[in-house]
């Protein structure tokens, strides 16, 4: 009875995993795409609106979800008289404190650092390029993410049942 109730705790442990890893499958492209609009909203601020970085970035965070909801927030508290930080490191520091949350890679990360460089530092049509470039290279990596949620999503499912049921085997 013991080793049937530990069997199945196994089996349910690496489905559980196979379905995580899947979630983070599915949930990328869909930050990828909310960071791609929150950025084209920052360029209609900076652009049309005219607001300081604080204040744009304070004001997107409010239409976004978790976890980048937070990271605009932070980035957007951070360069507030409190802290007083630029905002490159503003938001590298941001990055770092919420990046983990995300289901976004490396790649993505990069592209948003190169992108704190330039915010606050340059006039506006150099940020407003720099932000549609931004919003172009993390389109690509979407499209990415979309191809690899086809591929991997439902192999990762039936991958966590098959692992769990290899150790069960091993064991028992």
């Amino acid at each position: 009875m013991l080793k049937l109730i530990g069997a199945l705790l196994v089996i349910g442990a690496g489905t559980l995993a196979g379905f995580y890893q899947a979630q983070q499958f599915a949930v990328r492209p869909r930050q990828l795409r909310e960071l791609i609009l929150a950025l084209q909203r920052l360029e209609t601020e900076i652009s049309y609106g005219f607001t300081p970085l604080p204040d744009a970035l304070e004001r997107i965070s409010a239409s976004l979800r978790d976890p980048l909801k937070s990271l605009f927030a932070q980035a957007a508290q951070y360069m507030r008289p409190d802290y007083g930080l630029s905002a490159q490191d503003s938001i590298r520091k941001a990055l770092e404190d919420y990046w983990k949350r995300t289901s976004m890679r490396n790649a993505e990360r990069e592209v948003m650092e190169q992108l704190s460089g330039v915010l606050g530092t340059s006039d506006r049509q150099d940020q407003m390029k720099h932000i549609a470039l931004a919003a172009q290279q993390l389109k690509h990596e979407e499209e990415a993410a979309r191809e690899d949620q086809a591929k991997y999503e439902k192999m990762s499912k039936s991958l966590g049942l098959l692992i769990g049921a290899l150790i069960v085997i091993l064991i028992f």
